[in-house]
């Protein structure tokens, strides 16, 4: 249990430091176009893509340390040299990128912002710190399917909940670290030797793969694309038919959305590109949202056992939407402590409900003995929208402004709230 609390800080301190609050709050302060931060998300995508890998990860074994401990100490080593690569990589370049595409795309008319926003990513994938982003995002996609297949190989039955909590306890601890001890320290010297006492943390997931002991019995993984990708979403459509298929997929793109672009363009509004609050105003609020996540998640339980599955995605839904509503109250009050704490706070607490029903959900759709890939494919498609396609949301954010912006945020609940009743409807507590 020791080396699964120090392999979920492990797990969690990486995927917080590339394209989220810390990168973010870095580049405002480097002077970085707000465009150009939002896009950084696309680093991100290894997440959604990680399955394609996977099968590899399985079937070759590391020399010394077994399948899974040899695979998590190549994946930690080279993340912590990965974060520490990032950490000095110069950021001027960055400042350009938003420029050179304004002049590329100037006699551009009917699709000028397609193709700024193009350009944008075109820029971005020839950047040595973008490519450093990617790479540490690679590395922790693939630590997360070691991980993973570790938790589940090491445990007994018995085990698995309690073990399942203590590792989410860590990858918390990480989190509460990446986003907010990080603002502390910010305060006090430069974002990029910020990054390097975030690189030689990584040394505690080393540590957690030694200490570990390799699991003496293994569950047969998929061995090829075909069994890891094609079978599990044939019998998906098989099991739900085309039309309700194809409804749920899309309700697993659009559902939190909204609530994803925000997130995406939060810390530089609360910053440089906004209402010019200081990393340390950020500190505190982000170390209490970690809690509100927490109670969020909780909370979002206990409902769920009373309203059921269904009622609850409409419900969140709809609270997730009025917490976003208040950073439209931001946006026209201006620079507000008081406010800016309950925004974050109420934000991050309903993001727990609808994640806890969310979850919920994608568990009810799978075929139990297809439970782990068919998750692992939903989950893709669910991280595809959170870091892909919200890529856009700095440049639409400079288009409509930032009370728009936000509005269009909370108003995106709709496409999900119109989409429920084909296979989530209110008057059934449970999805068929």
């Amino acid at each position: 249990m020791a080396a699964l609390i120090l392999l979920g800080f492990s797990s969690g301190l990486p995927f917080y430091l590339t394209g989220k609050d810390p990168l973010q709050a870095w580049l405002s302060k480097e002077g970085v176009d707000l465009k150009v931060i939002a896009a950084f998300s696309v680093a991100a995508i290894p997440y959604s893509l990680k399955f394609l890998w996977s099968p590899f990860l399985d079937r070759f074994v590391p020399p010394l340390l077994g399948r899974r401990r040899g695979w998590l100490i190549v994946s930690q080593v080279i993340l912590l040299l990965a974060i520490g690569w990032m950490a000095f990589q110069d950021t001027s370049q960055l400042q350009q990128v938003a420029v050179n595409s304004v002049d590329v795309c100037r006699n551009q008319t009917v699709f000028k912002g397609f193709c700024e926003f193009w350009q944008t990513i075109r820029a971005l994938s020839v950047s040595p710190f973008f490519l450093a982003a990617l790479v540490v995002a690679f590395f922790s996609a693939s630590q997360d399917i070691v991980a993973d297949a570790y938790r589940t190989e090491v445990l007994q039955e018995y085990e698995r909940g309690a073990g399942a909590s203590v590792f989410l306890l860590g990858y918390r601890l990480a989190i509460l670290v990446a986003g907010a001890v990080t603002f502390y320290l910010a305060g006090v010297m430069p974002w990029r030797w910020v990054y390097v006492i975030m690189a030689l943390l990584m040394s505690i997931g080393v540590i957690s793969s030694l200490i570990a002991p390799e699991p003496t019995t293994q569950i047969r993984p998929p061995e090829t694309l075909k069994e890891s990708v094609v079978l599990p979403f044939q019998d998906f459509i098989g099991r739900n038919g085309a039309g309700r298929a194809i409804a749920i997929l899309a309700f697993i793109v659009v559902y939190r959305l909204g609530d994803s672009l925000l997130r995406n363009v939060a810390t530089p509004f609360l910053l440089d590109k906004g209402l010019k609050f200081s990393p340390e105003d950020l500190a505190t609020p982000r170390a209490l949202s970690i809690v509100a996540v927490i109670v969020g998640t909780l909370a979002g339980g206990a409902i769920m056992t009373r309203m059921g599955v269904n009622r609850s995605l409409w419900f969140f839904a709809v609270l997730q939407a009025s917490g976003n509503l208040l950073y439209v109250l931001l946006a026209e009050v201006g620079k507000n402590f008081p406010l800016m704490i309950l925004a974050i706070n109420l934000e991050n607490f309903c993001a727990g409900l609808e994640s806890a029903a969310f979850v919920a959900f994608l568990m009810g759709l799978c075929n139990p003995g297809l439970s782990a890939t068919q998750y692992a494919l939903l989950s893709s498609l669910a991280a595809f929208s959170r870091d892909i396609l919200v890529a856009p949301a700095g440049q639409w954010a400079q288009s409509m402004g930032w009370t728009a912006f936000f509005l269009l945020t909370a108003i995106l609940a709709l496409p999900g709230l119109l989409l429920l009743p084909f296979f989530a409807p209110w008057k059934e507590k449970k999805a068929n």
